[in-house]
């Protein structure tokens, strides 16, 4: 099996993840692209984003400003992190300290964004902010709706730690890779004088 995949060419191998790539980028794309207005960034303190999302939707409705400023998104993802030994399910931010803002720029808009609690500024050369172009959106929109979630680790490669369950607990090694997709790690271990790679779950090592 391994040498029927060996003989792949590099475009025979790379056509369906092109195809499957193109056909994910059209709902996305289509959806940006009838939509008013553009995109900008705004800067918050980190750690706040959520509130100052608040803060700027109360305004928008209050002032009526809703055929101006279409969407406000503080882009997160799943992953996945370990909590005192357990595997448990966390939102994370993607740009912490920003604000995606759809709208469309004029001078009663960019007022009601600027002087919303919280909003310390737009993200552009000097005091005009600059919009992001279509195809980051699209990029950023991408990475926040997909579906399989991320593991957080704090390991890196080359690192010494202990195996703490399974055949090899106790034993020591350096980290060769991670996985954190799939919450695996790769650790090199000494057995039978010899350096042999381990795959393990993040929940079978620590640090030393």
């Amino acid at each position: 099996m391994a040498d029927e995949t060996t003989t792949k060419t590099d475009d025979q191998a790379a056509k369906p993840d092109v195809e499957n790539q193109k056909q994910a980028e059209q709902p996305v794309k289509a959806t940006i692209d009838t939509k008013h207005g553009k995109w900008y960034v705004l800067h918050s303190q980190t750690g706040h984003e959520n509130r100052v999302k608040n803060n700027l939707e109360q305004r928008i409705n209050s002032l009526g400003v809703q055929d101006k400023i279409f969407d406000i998104i503080v882009p997160t993802r799943e992953i996945v992190v370990i909590k005192k030994g357990k595997k448990a399910k966390q939102k994370e931010k993607v740009f912490p300290g920003y604000i995606f803002v759809r709208m469309e720029l004029n001078d009663e808009s960019w007022l009601v964004v600027r002087t919303t609690e919280g909003v310390t500024g737009f993200i552009g050369a000097g005091l005009k902010p600059t919009p992001i172009s279509d195809k980051e959106v699209q990029a950023i929109m991408r990475f926040v709706q997909q579906e399989q979630p991320k593991f957080k680790t704090k390991f890196s490669v080359g690192e010494a730690v202990k195996i703490t369950e399974g055949p090899f607990a106790d034993f020591l090694g350096s980290v060769e890779t991670i996985d954190e997709q799939k919450g695996k790690i790769k650790v090199l271990v000494s057995i039978f004088d010899r350096e042999t790679p381990v795959e393990l779950d993040f929940l079978q090592v620590k640090k030393l």
